[in-house]
């Protein structure tokens, strides 16, 4: 085969390969839910009064689709398992999940006041403590929605995890535009890193618990609200 068939076919197979991009199959709602809470159950309650407010960067594109509060039935920890639409990175590859499954925890005392927040942070668990600080916050990563708590020095996450290292990802054009090939997505993050790191817009999750549930094992409660599809991170910061 020629150089040009060689390139030829490796373009028709690259095209035919985002085409084939994974599909987001997300259940109707309401659902069937293992283990869930009845509305004014005293630990439904609790869920809701201890869900943190999450703070975006203004330019977000992708909506936040599904959360599910889980609360430990042996922990004083809840657990709240964001889905988001999509990750920026790689959503045209069949072998990514499509949707996006970020998570984080908050630790309340025997009041029912917050006193620890856990973070997700692209495989590893960032943590803080919240005694005292009142409103739970978390601050959002663009695009990948890693999860941060709020106020969080960003010189002391781990090496390979700073915001300088993603804001440059960020910048990998061909993987942007091959996710736009498969689903509608941005194309750059075209503004600079100052941009990159505010965290200004608002988003209660309280009024967003698609399930509120108790249970140590919240994979089925997951399945139910995020379909099978879901990336099954660590269920607990522990």
């Amino acid at each position: 085969m020629s150089t040009n068939g060689t390139l030829l076919a490796t373009l028709l197979a690259g095209a035919a390969l985002v085409a084939c991009g994974p599909h987001v199959r997300i259940p109707p709602q309401p659902a069937v839910v293992p283990s869930a809470l009845a509305e004014n159950d005293p630990g439904a309650v609790l869920a809701r009064e201890l869900a943190p407010t999450l703070y975006l960067q203004p330019n977000e594109t992708f909506p936040l689709t599904r959360v599910v509060a889980v609360i430990n039935p042996t922990r004083p920890v809840i657990g709240y398992y964001l889905l988001w639409r999509h990750d920026v990175t790689g959503r045209w590859s069949p072998f990514s999940k499509g949707t996006d499954e970020e998570e984080m925890w908050v630790g309340y005392d025997s009041t029912g006041a917050p006193t620890d927040l856990w973070t997700y942070w692209h495989g590893v668990i960032l943590h803080t403590s919240w005694r005292g600080k009142g409103q739970v916050l978390a601050d959002v990563q663009w695009g990948k929605h890693g999860s941060l708590p709020h106020g969080v020095r960003l010189a002391d996450l781990p090496p390979l995890r700073r915001m300088s290292f993603f804001y440059a990802l960020t910048w990998a054009l061909p993987d942007l535009w091959l996710g736009r090939l498969s689903s509608p997505g941005p194309l750059c993050f075209c503004h600079g890193f100052s941009s990159y790191i505010q965290f200004t817009r608002p988003l209660p999750l309280a009024p967003r618990l698609n399930a509120i549930a108790r249970t140590a094992r919240p994979d089925t409660v997951l399945t139910a609200v995020f379909g099978r599809s879901y990336a099954r991170k660590r269920w607990w910061p522990f």
